[in-house]
């Protein structure tokens, strides 16, 4: 009788911890679908406006279509299978800028950040061409590279470069100098100091400028696509001023949101699981 009675309540403890690990599950996607949910509220009332202001005649079609025009517009293009070469060759050219960018701005920016005498011979030239505008580097690309990819790519690295180039200076020169000490007290070497104590802790303003550069990478294409692409999202803007089709901008305009946001997304994904170690004080 003991034995079955213990087999009993042993099977009734593992069914009860079953079910609270269900609920911790469950509880667990609706967390996670919360901040998705919250998202889309304000863009749907938008858009619900948007199309009932349309269709009663108060935004005119010549300039500002229903969003059930664009959704049929980016459709069409779809079908026909325009559309995915436009985001393809525009989707490249930001990557391919990007991570040219980025890897020009880590190299510089840690040596400026490192170094003294470095960040005194580099960054006054650095900070000045910080401040030409994106549309001056047009004419001199044009000039120097055509109006092939090299001069696309190239403009959109130089968008990218800077902020991430500022964040990792600033990352580097922020950390705590107490930190290195305790580091040079436990014996570390220069490479070890870096691994363990100015990386992780520069880390935050760095991925802080990774995300700041794709989103600059994603408006330096639109000037990029304008010296003489044939395709690309920056293209169909173009190609709707040309052809006077409100439509056509307005679905390039909405793809580059979503794409974009679908990019500095996955960043923050990154960004999140390799800062896990935080202490936040939001969670």
């Amino acid at each position: 009788m003991d034995l079955a009675k213990q087999e009993g309540e042993l099977s009734s403890v593992l069914v009860t911890g079953r079910s609270i690990n269900n609920k911790i599950i469950k509880v667990g996607k609706i967390k996670g679908l919360q901040p998705i949910l919250l998202g889309t509220i304000l863009p749907i009332i938008l858009i619900l406006a948007w199309e009932l202001l349309s269709r009663i005649g108060v935004f005119p079609a010549c300039q500002l279509p229903a969003p059930t025009t664009i959704i049929a517009t980016i459709r069409e293009m779809a079908q026909d299978g325009t559309l995915w070469g436009h985001i393809g060759i525009t989707t490249y050219r930001v990557f391919a800028g990007f991570f040219i960018g980025t890897v020009a701005a880590v190299i510089l920016g840690s040596l400026v950040g490192f170094y003294k005498k470095v960040e005194q011979l580099f960054d006054p030239m650095i900070q000045a061409f910080r401040s030409i505008p994106s549309l001056a580097w047009v004419p001199l690309f044009i000039l120097w590279m055509g109006i092939g990819e090299p001069s696309k790519v190239t403009m959109i690295a130089i968008g990218v470069f800077f902020p991430v180039y500022l964040n990792i200076v600033s990352g580097i020169i922020g950390v705590d100098r107490k930190l290195i000490e305790v580091g040079k007290i436990y014996g570390l070497n220069p490479f070890q100091l870096i691994r363990r104590i100015i990386l992780p802790a520069s880390l935050p303003s760095f991925l802080v400028g990774l995300r700041s550069g794709l989103g600059l990478g994603w408006m330096f294409v639109v000037a990029a696509e304008l010296m003489g692409a044939s395709e690309g999202l920056g293209y169909l803007l173009v190609l709707g001023q040309n052809t006077l089709s409100p439509e056509t901008i307005i679905a390039s305009i909405i793809l580059f949101a979503v794409i974009g946001k679908l990019s500095d997304w996955i960043l923050k994904m990154i960004e999140k699981r390799a800062l896990h170690w935080q202490d936040n004080l939001i969670k």
